[in-house]
């Protein structure tokens, strides 16, 4: 995985069944996410507001799906995460990631890998934007400028 390697994911629409297993499962049951009627009349908002955290969740699967790390990841080391506008239950959202960071790790055979994944609507509206920094497997030698591959 090299620093400019860039993919998009497939698309994948919020259902009211992903938001109600959603919210209930996690605990996220606030009037927001299972009220109809609260989004209106909390805030601009058109339709069934889906929470970011889930937003977050399926996107994170949608990256898994593409099969690029599928054997190589190690660990998810931390993200930062912004959520820029709101998603609703019927969207549809695909996932571009680039890679900006690709190091070895201290221990052979390792590597430190950082994405930028923007997350955009069926109408190229950016969602929601993390950076996540995942431990991979990389070349047994950790030779200079191996990235993590």
């Amino acid at each position: 995985m090299a620093v400019g390697d860039t993919l998009t994911t497939s698309g994948r629409t919020v259902t009211e069944t992903d938001l109600v297993s959603f919210v209930t499962s996690a605990g996220f049951v606030e009037p927001l996410f299972l009220d109809a009627r609260a989004p209106s009349a909390d805030g601009p908002y058109t339709g069934r507001l889906v929470p970011g955290a889930l937003t977050f969740v399926l996107a994170e699967g949608l990256v898994i799906q593409t099969g690029v790390i599928h054997g190589t990841g190690l660990a998810f080391l931390g993200a930062d995460l912004r959520v820029v506008a709101p998603v609703y239950v019927g969207d549809t959202i695909q996932v571009e990631v680039e890679v900006t960071a690709s190091r070895a790790s201290k221990t052979a055979g390792r590597g430190v890998v950082t994405t930028t994944n923007r997350v955009r609507n069926q109408r190229g509206h950016e969602v929601l934007v993390y950076t996540p920094i995942r431990l991979v497997r990389g070349r047994a030698d950790g030779g200079a400028g191996d990235g993590a591959r």
